[in-house]
């Protein structure tokens, strides 16, 4: 991947996509979880050869939008924190996305597809395990059943970025090509 004025103008979109849709769903308990960075995650999995670099887009556009999104929290224009304790979880977690990337490499529709399934999937089973373990999720006993009341109190986010990465790997995959290759296909070339 060659540093060009087009990715600058790429990892610019992407940032300010993911920004726009913390500040439209975030704060809102009904569209939790709706999110493009599992889909930006899974993408950068798909497209850059470096696998060492291909973590940056998701970083990038994560840590950026959550700055941007703390900085509107200071001055009292965000109803939350964009920068908070264990969030470096959710960004160890996010890689798992790109892990997924690699394998599916977005060739075709059914590989895009089952990345835009299996990505919220894993990232759901993660999290969701990973709060059981560390605090009982919402006072949820340290037992199995406890742990199917933490996925059961998660769905709604999974719901969400299932849609959101549905509706978000196909966008970010038509503005990579527009933008870096001058063509508008679904898939990666």
């Amino acid at each position: 991947m060659k540093f060009n004025l087009r990715i600058i103008l790429f990892t610019a979109l992407l940032v300010i996509i993911a920004t726009i849709s913390k500040i439209l769903f975030a704060s809102k308990i009904e569209w939790s979880g709706f999110s493009p960075i599992i889909a930006i995650s899974l993408f950068s999995g798909m497209i850059v050869k470096d696998k060492g670099k291909s973590f940056l887009y998701p970083l990038i556009a994560l840590l950026l939008s959550d700055v941007i999104i703390e900085v509107l929290y200071r001055t009292g224009n965000f109803a939350f924190q964009g920068l908070y304790s264990y969030q470096w979880l959710n960004y160890g977690f996010l890689l798992f996305s790109v892990l997924i990337g690699w394998i599916l490499k977005g060739k075709n529709y059914a590989r895009i597809f089952s990345g835009a399934l299996a990505a919220p999937t894993v990232f759901f089973l993660i999290s969701n395990l990973t709060v059981w373990l560390g605090h009982g999720g919402y006072g949820r006993p340290g037992t199995f059943e406890g742990l199917l009341e933490c996925y059961g109190d998660g769905l709604p986010f999974y719901k969400h970025s299932i849609a959101a990465t549905l509706i978000y790997l196909p966008a970010v995959i038509l503005s990579y090509n527009a933008i870096m290759k001058r063509n508008y296909s679904l898939v990666l070339a």
